[in-house]
């Protein structure tokens, strides 16, 4: 299961949803001009910014602001814009392995206000190398439940080449190699299964297991690190056990 799905489920309940959605929006408007800008605008030739828009649209950004990405991001009406992507690797608490991917036009400021987040909440960035060789690009697709069974996305994704497929809060997780992502999307979509997203994600081959006081500071970084907005995304190698997980689940609702 990739690094942040398992939290998805424990995150906090009385975080401040307006400004987590603001946020959101910016990262997703992001990701559409960064698709756009390396695949061009016509989605049928850009699967990549395909699955940015849907995604955006699932998370009911406004169609306007998607095509105003598009174009921003595509340089039609001069109104070009140009991101750098930059992967930092660090450590937290019980040496859960993080590789934090920022979309930045100032490496500079990125990378100080990674560093400066990471030491005050209990990490410590790790040399290049020393993280990222514990994970995988793959293609994560959320599936949705409704309306379908986990053997009808197991018939369906197995056939395209996805390696697995597992529960997830939203529905059914599949993996598959990330060159693999759009066939297997492709094959859901034509037996009638809708999805949630599509990304290539960094998924970690060995996974380290967190007692609720560690998950908890885990996730404070992570927090922490998400209100960033030159973070885009996050993986991690932490593993919660469905017990850890209904502790955690208990302290949100005191």
């Amino acid at each position: 299961m990739s690094g942040h799905s398992k939290w998805a489920t424990t995150k906090h309940k009385k975080a401040a949803i307006d400004a987590k959605r603001a946020k959101s929006f910016a990262k997703l408007i992001k990701n559409i001009e960064v698709a756009a800008r390396a695949g061009g605008a016509d989605m049928a030739g850009n699967p990549t910014l395909y699955d940015a828009v849907q995604k955006a649209k699932k998370t009911s950004v406004p169609n306007d602001n998607i095509d105003r990405a598009i174009k921003r991001g595509a340089g039609i009406g001069g109104d070009a814009v140009e991101y750098m992507t930059i992967m930092y690797e660090a450590y937290a608490a019980g040496g859960v392995a993080m590789l934090i991917e920022c979309l930045t036009d100032n490496k500079n400021r990125a990378a100080s206000e990674v560093r400066t987040i990471v030491t005050r909440n209990g990490g410590n960035m790790a040399d290049p190398g020393s993280v990222s060789f514990n994970f995988e690009r793959k293609g994560v697709i959320v599936a949705s439940a409704e309306g379908t069974t986990e053997d009808d996305v197991m018939m369906a994704a197995l056939e395209a080449g996805a390696q697995e497929v597992e529960a997830h809060p939203k529905g059914f997780e599949v993996i598959s190699e990330a060159t693999d992502m759009v066939a297997v999307r492709t094959a859901l979509v034509d037996a009638g299964i809708d999805y949630e997203s599509a990304d290539a994600e960094f998924v970690a081959n060995v996974k380290v297991p967190a007692d609720a006081d560690t998950a908890r500071k885990v996730f404070k970084l992570i927090d922490a690190l998400e209100d960033s907005d030159d973070v885009q995304n996050i993986y991690t190698n932490i593993d919660i056990s469905a017990e850890v997980e209904a502790e955690l689940s208990d302290g949100d609702d005191d």
